[in-house]
């Protein structure tokens, strides 16, 4: 492998936009999280990922009650991230991000930092906002370390944006093998072009979202006759580690369980050998005859919708059920969706498809849901 920023960096990398939640299914649980926490650092992980819009700041501050309070800041590198097109209005309310997450995070200074969730919609935001300037001026202050953007959109912007900011340090990118062909995340592609302009890579969704730790049953049973002992994540999370470029690949873990595993393939992390390889190749195949939406619940769709729909809950009863129009389809759906929108409420403002990292067709989803579970 090439050299490059990170190199040597543990290849698994703590997301904490999915945290442990209390019973209430809100407050993060910061007990769990604490032990989770423990349990990364002690196996060697360093690299943690947050962000200001996660979970309406409170990702960033269980970062510093779980981490920064807890540990030397010498122990482990922080990136989180600002998001000029959402939670913000004109220049200076998007520039206060940053210093909002400083302050609630209370780490001093970022080792990572991007802008956040970059696609066709949005980009030109950083213009406008002078948000690339900002971002190097404070890496010149020394606030933070290494800066880059976190990408959600096509090869072509891709390569127009490292083309106009050579400066930027890194490049975060959803790679996994699901996507690797896609030509609505175009993995490889844009994978291509970070390397070719020598920028290294931290990956998300490596599992795309859960979808890869409980695939499809003609996947899973892939896996299961390749090495019966793997989990199906296992193979999602080491095939992005094996690339080369790669800083670190965020798992965003929700429990003790989650973290157990991750950590024990990739505290010895090994690439893929080609036989593995092979048992990839062959997913990939299976995964075309896969008709499910691909939702990665990232919640971007339901920040603003006027009509309070949780889109990727519905789109989650949907993806579950073989039979959606059924009973037990309906009844599901009633569960999901009280006390808020329903797919058949909404009113095709459109904002949901331009927040949409993977540009899904969201209102005719919708209305699919609707015509088959209401």
């Amino acid at each position: 492998m090439s050299d490059y920023l990170g190199k040597d960096t543990f290849k698994l990398g703590f997301g904490l936009m999915r945290l442990p939640k209390l019973a209430d299914g809100k407050s993060e649980d910061i007990e769990q999280t604490c032990k989770m926490v423990d349990m990364f650092l002690e196996a060697g992980g360093t690299y943690f990922d947050t962000a200001y819009v996660y979970d309406d700041g409170l990702s960033e501050e269980a970062t510093k009650k779980c981490l920064v309070d807890r540990h030397p800041r010498d122990s482990y590198t922080l990136c989180t991230k600002l998001c000029a097109w959402l939670q913000c209005h004109d220049e200076e309310s998007a520039k206060q991000q940053f210093y909002t997450s400083l302050e609630r995070t209370g780490a001093g200074y970022f080792d990572y930092y991007l802008l956040h969730a970059l696609q066709r919609s949005n980009y030109k935001k950083y213009d406008e906002y002078h948000i690339w300037e900002f971002a190097q001026e404070l890496k010149e202050k020394g606030l933070i370390k290494n800066w880059g953007f976190s990408f959600h959109a096509d090869p072509d912007l891709l390569e127009e944006l490292l083309t106009d900011h050579p400066e930027v340090d890194f490049v975060q990118l959803q790679i996994n093998y699901a996507d690797w062909e896609n030509p609505g995340v175009a993995s490889r592609a844009c994978w291509e072009i970070c390397r070719k302009h020598n920028k290294p890579i931290t990956v998300m969704e490596p599992v795309k979202g859960g979808a890869l730790a409980n695939p499809i049953q003609k996947v899973q049973d892939i896996f299961k006759a390749a090495d019966p002992e793997k989990s199906f994540a296992s193979w999602a999370i080491r095939y992005a580690a094996s690339l080369d470029g790669i800083i670190t690949v965020l798992s965003g873990m929700s429990n003790i369980e989650q973290m157990e595993d991750n950590l024990s393939y990739m505290k010895d992390f090994q690439p893929l050998n080609e036989a593995e390889q092979e048992t990839i190749r062959k997913a990939q195949v299976a995964l075309t005859e896969d008709k499910s939406i691909a939702c990665t619940a990232c919640h971007y769709c339901t920040g603003e919708c006027p009509q309070n729909i949780p889109i990727p809950e519905i789109f989650a009863v949907r993806n579950s059920l073989t039979a959606p129009s059924s009973m037990q389809g309906k009844r599901a759906y009633t569960i999901a969706t009280a006390n808020k929108g329903k797919a058949s409420d909404c009113i095709q403002c459109g904002q949901c498809e331009t927040a949409c990292p993977q540009h899904l067709p969201i209102i005719s989803l919708l209305e699919d849901c609707a015509k088959e579970m209401e």
